[in-house]
């Protein structure tokens, strides 16, 4: 049976230019997401940004998310979020057009190894897989997002981009907090935080789950 509630914890280090988050869930044990990222000034010419081993090297698939070609689900689209409609005043970047990864100048990628874990026989593969999919959607969001908020967020000190980062964090967990996903802190918590799910809601099943190992 599914308990009516059980948590989800997060564990993030930020060591710019690394990142590493883990999510792990009580209720089921067997199910863990590891996301790594490393930030390079270039457009994803690197093979082997994170130095992985051989062994996961020969499993690794590799997927090349474009912000500005790939589409998002239509539920989750916006035109102010279109980088290919979007310019921003304070730099004059954008609109993005078929070629902008050659063209572009300054530039840089995101290098992500995304590792989905669900050891349950007869559903490993296919919840995986499902996970996978869907943190691609939430990675090509959030990096859509990123470039046109850019006027938002350009010109600011270091420390004003963590303050501008907490606020934005505490924004989305109190979003979540009042559309009933989870009960909790809204506060940002660092370098962990819990999140209590409450399934006697019925907006509970619309939580984001989480794709597949990539540079």
């Amino acid at each position: 049976m599914i308990p009516r509630f059980f948590y989800i914890t997060e564990k993030a280090w930020n060591f710019y230019p690394y990142t590493k988050t883990e999510y792990t869930c009580s209720f089921l044990p067997r199910f863990s997401v590891s996301v790594e990222s490393r930030y390079e000034d270039d457009a994803g010419i690197m093979d082997n940004c994170l130095n992985l081993p051989a062994e996961i090297l020969l499993e690794r698939e590799v997927d090349h998310i474009d912000i500005a070609q790939d589409c998002l689900p239509v539920h989750k689209y916006k035109e102010s979020e279109d980088c290919t409609k979007y310019k921003s005043a304070k730099t004059g970047r954008g609109p993005l057009g078929p070629q902008w990864k050659e063209i572009t100048h300054p530039i840089m990628c995101s290098y992500k190894v995304v590792i989905v874990r669900f050891e349950v026989w007869g559903f490993q593969t296919r919840v995986e897989a499902f996970v996978h999919s869907c943190i691609r959607d939430i990675l090509l969001l959030g990096h859509k997002q990123a470039f046109t908020w850019l006027d938002e967020w350009h010109g600011m000190s270091l420390e004003e981009l963590r303050e501008y980062e907490k606020n934005i964090q505490a924004q989305t967990n109190q979003k979540v907090l009042s559309d009933g996903y989870c009960t909790g802190s809204a506060e940002a918590a660092t370098p962990e935080s819990t999140s209590v799910i409450d399934l006697s809601n019925s907006s509970a099943s619309r939580l984001p789950a989480a794709e597949k190992p990539k540079p």
